[in-house]
């Protein structure tokens, strides 16, 4: 699988969404698996027009563990006072929800197959890994900020079908991953390949790593 090729070297927190090729990732001892409740939020989202009332209430329950979260934003209380708090306030919230969620999974006026039955479904499926963020004050409840990152990556993703080759594609990538680079340490692109492209015809190539966009 692709993720765990990606990630063989990896070690520490790795937050996802529910797709199943992170599954196995989620075995090894060196990763801890957490879930983003975004992306659990917006199953039940999407069930408004097919349940009001039952993805309303779980939308609701969510907007609490949500508040929680803008108050550490608003206040910053530290790490250990963020564990506390999660522990104190946002631990009764999820049990009451998962309480609620797997009632009404079992209930028969909910199918399986219906929108608000596969939300339900999404979210006791991967309720360990949806919780597990308030065992850690430096975790946050979804991966809202790398998404956000990526963005003009996923809004371009169909343009990249046609990218003439899959040596193209991959030097397409580099370019991005080259431009991101730049971007997480505050340095101009345009400078940064200007004086790249100045450079390499002369550069050792067991130095080539010096011309990285990264600030030393």
């Amino acid at each position: 699988m692709v993720p765990e090729e990606v990630l063989k070297y990896f070690k520490g927190c790795l937050q996802t969404d529910g797709y199943a090729g992170y599954d196995q990732l989620g075995k090894r001892a060196d990763i801890t698996h957490i879930g983003c409740m975004a992306h659990a939020r917006r199953k039940f989202e999407a069930a408004l027009d097919n349940d009001f009332e039952r993805a309303n209430h779980a939308l609701v329950e969510m907007q609490k563990l949500y508040a929680i979260e803008r108050y550490f934003k608003k206040e910053q209380p530290g790490v250990d006072r963020i564990k506390e708090l999660r522990q104190q306030d946002a631990i009764p919230v999820l049990d009451g929800l998962k309480a609620w969620m797997e009632k009404e999974y079992a209930s028969s006026q909910v199918s399986p197959k219906s929108s608000i039955g596969k939300a339900l479904a999404y979210s006791l499926r991967h309720w360990t890994q949806l919780c597990a963020y308030v065992q850690n004050g430096e975790w946050e409840i979804d991966n809202n900020a790398v998404e956000n990152k990526i963005r003009p990556l996923a809004l371009g993703r169909k343009n990249y079908l046609f990218a003439g080759s899959h040596n193209a594609a991959q030097q397409a990538a580099m370019v991005y991953s080259f431009f991101g680079t730049c971007k997480i340490n505050d340095i101009n692109p345009l400078e940064w390949l200007t004086d790249t492209l100045r450079k390499i015809p002369d550069q050792n190539v067991n130095h080539l790593h010096e011309l990285l966009p990264i600030k030393k």
